[in-house]
């Protein structure tokens, strides 16, 4: 009768093997797993929910933008995750995270701020004018 909807959370479309360094933004839609290093800018485009899977080994020094952001390695910079964000027992963070749901494993390190926004369902329903009515 009432079910809960799933979020749908992409599969990986494309791999960053660990050897594989780039030096510039990568730009993606889909899921992404990176094990490599990036130096720039890892963010996510398109009409869909995208997915980035940081692997243990992996290194991004630059910004991260994507619905949906598994870190299990090193991120130097900020997280944007408009949906979830899941912090592996050997993350590390150096930047701000700002998340709509967060989900931290014991051993996970953080040296920034949490910053929470409003969930997209949330922010759909919400009225424009919070005011008086007339």
């Amino acid at each position: 009768m009432f079910r809960r909807k799933r979020n749908a959370v992409p599969g990986i479309d494309s791999l960053l093997g660990p050897s594989t360094g780039i030096q510039g933004d990568v730009i993606f839609s889909g899921g992404l797993h990176l094990d490599g290093s990036v130096t720039g800018s890892v963010k996510a485009t398109g009409a869909g929910i995208s997915r980035l899977v940081v692997g243990e080994a992996a290194v991004i020094e630059g910004s991260v933008v994507a619905p949906v952001v598994e870190l299990h390695g090193l991120v130097r910079g900020d997280i944007v995750a408009s949906r979830r964000v899941v912090l592996g027992p050997k993350a590390r963070v150096e930047g701000n995270v700002q998340y709509a749901a967060l989900e931290v494993a014991a051993g996970a390190s953080i040296k920034g701020k949490l910053v929470k926004l409003a969930s997209p369902e949330k922010a759909a329903s919400k009225p424009e004018n919070p005011g008086k009515s007339k």
